[in-house]
């Protein structure tokens, strides 16, 4: 088969080389064409010479086009991969540090949450700006496959906005799968699932072994688990109080919701510090940080190491190849993935990007109708998709008066601050981002005045209840393996 997939921000560690495996594990995608784009030329270069290598020890011939002249990389694609971080490790340490001077304690901050509403200011404005160059250049049947967070807020602006088809994928429904099926004491491929809400917050409505429902025995089975019992200590809260179990992991689920980590003296008693994703203050961030730092220094190690081999046996779970494999080849796929509802979840609105099972064959994406949503999951779902309507609204339309409001009706912000605070802390992210913020120019000039001009609220010198210190390079050596397992779960790649 002959197409081009393009790659935008392939300067990813984690993501663009797991993906680049997947496609060509399918033996009739081994011949296409393949190109990779970022605004980093060094992490361009990196990624690039990983990828090439691995590509010629399994014996293709294909020659990645690696530019950072992004128009070309688009030229003709038919599939694009989006897995870049808009601002990089600068801004993504404001979204962190910024609010915990309001004492809003994060643990990711990429989908919801202050960070996660600005992280979603800075993506729209660019992937309207990519959508533009996908319109101009790339195949007139062109499919985005979006990896990037805050992904229903990003999906949504480049359906309704963008112009470009655009569906989204994640793997937080396969990790979720997995654990169910730990809990029940049974094979993750004798566990059949249907989950059903929108990103990070999707909810396992349906859970059968051997035909049989079990979804009513899965707080007994989590409550037991050795393990989860204190690692998922808020998903099995949320499971005892609302009925399902939710995709989402432990600490990135009590930054989505209003009562888990609005007290500080109260957060260490719902995560557990023997991983970063269980709950710790800006641990993400410290992850992403140890990660960078490790790729670029141990990047001639990196090369010396076996290569990725291009078989069914290791190719990952990540969506993204299974559909182009669906499409292409015909071969029917059963994935979760995130689109806008159009009535799929009945009680959820129309025009949000929904999280439901699809199925994928030659006849394109198709998305049967899952119904309504049990009534407390739908609610906190539309909690959040006002959150991201509004958040939506004004990063396309650089509206800070709509951005206030989503910050105000964030759960946790909301909970944690009150409104004078919640705008102060408007202010003061917008001008700290500005550089990324072009669609913002009146609102941030208007900020810097209020700040030099009017009396400020107190803020805290707060680093959170729970923050780990980052990691030297010289201490991450003492463990290399475990340095570079950091380094590809800094893209949550680890699939």
């Amino acid at each position: 088969m002959s197409f081009k997939i393009a790659f935008i921000g392939a300067g990813s560690i984690g993501f663009t080389r797991g993906l680049l495996r997947d496609v060509l594990s399918v033996p009739e995608f081994q011949g296409i064409d393949v190109a990779f784009t970022d605004i980093n030329e060094q992490n361009l270069d990196m990624v690039t010479q990983l990828c090439q290598r691995d590509i010629g020890e399994n014996g293709l011939a294909i020659s990645i086009e690696s530019t950072t002249d992004r128009k070309a990389a688009l030229q003709d694609a038919k599939y694009i991969f989006n897995v870049v971080r808009i601002g990089g490790l600068e801004a993504f340490k404001h979204d962190v540090e910024i609010p915990l001077q309001y004492g809003i304690d994060q643990c990711v901050g990429d989908t919801l949450s202050a960070g996660g509403i600005m992280y979603g200011q800075r993506g729209i404005a660019e992937m309207l700006e990519i959508c533009k160059d996908i319109r101009e250049v790339a195949a007139d049947d062109v499919l985005l496959l979006n990896y990037a967070n805050p992904m229903a807020m990003l999906t949504w602006a480049c359906n309704k906005y963008g112009g470009v088809r655009t569906i989204g994928l994640c793997h937080g429904v396969q990790n979720g799968h997995k654990q169910i099926a730990e809990a029940l004491g049974r094979k993750k491929e004798e566990v059949d699932i249907i989950c059903a809400g929108i990103n990070h917050q999707t909810w396992y409505i349906d859970v059968k072994t051997d035909g049989e429902d079990r979804t009513g025995e899965l707080l007994e089975a989590f409550e037991r688990h050795s393990e989860y019992k204190n690692t998922e200590k808020v998903r099995i809260d949320m499971l005892k109080r609302f009925g399902y179990f939710s995709t989402e992991s432990n600490g990135h689920l009590s930054e989505y919701l209003p009562w888990y980590r609005k007290r500080p003296e109260e957060i260490n008693e719902w995560i557990d510090l023997s991983s970063w994703i269980n709950g710790e203050t800006g641990g993400y961030l410290r992850v992403c940080t140890e990660g960078r730092h490790w790729f670029e220094t141990d990047f001639p190690n990196w090369l010396q190491e076996p290569v990725f081999a291009y078989k069914a046996e290791n190719r990952g779970e990540e969506h993204g190849s299974y559909i182009l494999e669906g499409l292409e080849t015909g071969r029917v796929y059963r994935g979760h993935f995130n689109v806008v509802n159009n009535g799929i979840i009945s009680n959820l609105p129309d025009d949000a990007i929904i999280e439901a099972p699809g199925y994928v064959d030659r006849n394109g994406i198709n998305m049967p109708v899952v119904g309504d949503l049990p009534l407390g999951p739908a609610a906190v779902c539309n909690n959040s998709i006002s959150v991201q309507r509004l958040a939506v609204e004004a990063a396309v339309h650089g509206d800070d008066y709509l951005l206030r409001q989503a910050m105000m009706l964030d759960p946790l912000t909301g909970a944690v601050c009150n409104p004078k605070e919640i705008w102060q802390l408007v202010d003061d992210m917008l001008i700290a981002e500005k550089q990324w913020l072009p669609q913002y120019q009146a609102a941030i000039q208007a900020a810097e005045q209020r700040k030099q001009s009017q009396e400020r609220l107190p803020t805290k010198d707060y680093q959170g209840a729970a923050r780990l210190k980052v990691k030297s390079v010289e201490e991450m050596a003492q463990d290399r393996v475990a340095a570079n397992q950091n380094a590809g779960e800094a893209d949550k790649g680890n699939f």
